[in-house]
């Protein structure tokens, strides 16, 4: 369930003004910009921001840059950009300057449907000029190269049906090219873990535990190492329960000393229209502690106001 649903007494004149009247004269008045953020689903941000422009003839992105800061600054200007530029972007930071955040990468790439997948590409190709397939290709190698290029080629199966017997078969395929031989082929895990449909890898988990009596987790860290292991135990993960792998994910950008938050906002804003009641909820049951108090103890000021204000939509 979403945490931020559309506003239905939505009135985007007023919106439009209460942002603009936030900001104008001395002083900011951040509650205000918060009330309007998180009582409004990103079609009617996106409707807000249009009308601001209509009205007073300044780009309200550009207005709220000016105004704020630091990650609040970070944080809204995210749940003001239109959701596929957002994650082109996320993407694209991913892999500029030195090294490549491959975890953000298979994040992205693994949790978005067909559809989706192409709206991202077709945005970072209007925003950089470059194609994400080619950058993806210049910024990774070898085994994990070809799973990000198939995750990007969005080719996924999205029948709902199983079909019992490509599960086993797929099951057997898999157990062929790791246990059962010296070395492991990985373009097998690969073609099965990104182009089966959700419902087909389950079952294909299942055949495989009820044929070997192993979970495919354990094999696959059995099998493979590094970037390619993290990335097919994310995918994993996300078939198995979509709830835990972010939450799971929210822990590891808030645990230890420092906070991600790049990560937090990003799960955050991409998540609150879909699911992130659930994910708050998995988050509660697996770590004994509520995903606000995470928030509560790991971030300040306007900053947490603001999270915290999606995660309650009040």
């Amino acid at each position: 369930m979403a945490t931020i649903v559309a506003n239905p007494h939505f009135n985007v004149e007023a919106a439009a003004k209460q942002l603009r009247d936030a900001m104008k004269g001395l002083g900011t008045n951040e509650d205000a910009i918060i009330k309007v953020l998180v009582s409004h689903n990103s079609h009617q941000r996106q409707e807000i921001s249009s009308k601001y422009k209509t009205l007073f003839g300044r780009d309200l992105i550009a207005d709220l840059k000016s105004e704020l800061g630091g990650n609040f600054e970070n944080a809204v200007v995210a749940l003001m950009t239109p959701l596929f530029l957002f994650l082109a972007k996320e993407l694209r930071n991913a892999m500029k300057g030195a090294g490549t955040d491959e975890s953000d990468l298979v994040e992205i790439l693994a949790s978005r449907s067909n559809a989706e997948i192409k709206a991202i590409k077709a945005a970072y190709e209007t925003e950089y000029k470059r194609k994400l397939e080619d950058d993806i290709k210049s910024d990774t190698s070898g085994h994990l190269r070809h799973l990000l290029v198939s995750l990007c080629n969005a080719s996924r199966d999205e029948n709902p049906y199983v079909d019992a017997e490509k599960a086993k078969k797929d099951a057997q395929d898999i157990l062929d090219a790791g246990e059962k031989q010296w070395g492991t082929d990985e373009a097998i895990f690969n073609l099965v873990l990104c182009t089966r449909s959700i419902p087909q890898l389950r079952a294909t988990f299942e055949a495989y535990r009820a044929n070997t009596g192993k979970g495919i987790i354990d094999t696959i860290k059995r099998e493979t190492s590094g970037p390619l292991q993290s990335g097919f135990l994310a995918i994993v993960n996300y078939v198995w329960d979509s709830n835990y792998y972010f939450a799971e994910r929210l822990y590891k950008s808030m645990k230890g000393a420092g906070t991600d938050d790049n990560a937090l906002i990003r799960l955050i804003v991409t998540r609150c229209e879909v699911d992130l009641k659930n994910v708050s909820k998995t988050f509660q049951k697996e770590y004994g502690k509520g995903l606000q108090d995470f928030i509560r103890d790991d971030c300040a000021g306007d900053y947490r106001k603001l999270l915290l204000g999606v995660l309650g939509n009040n």
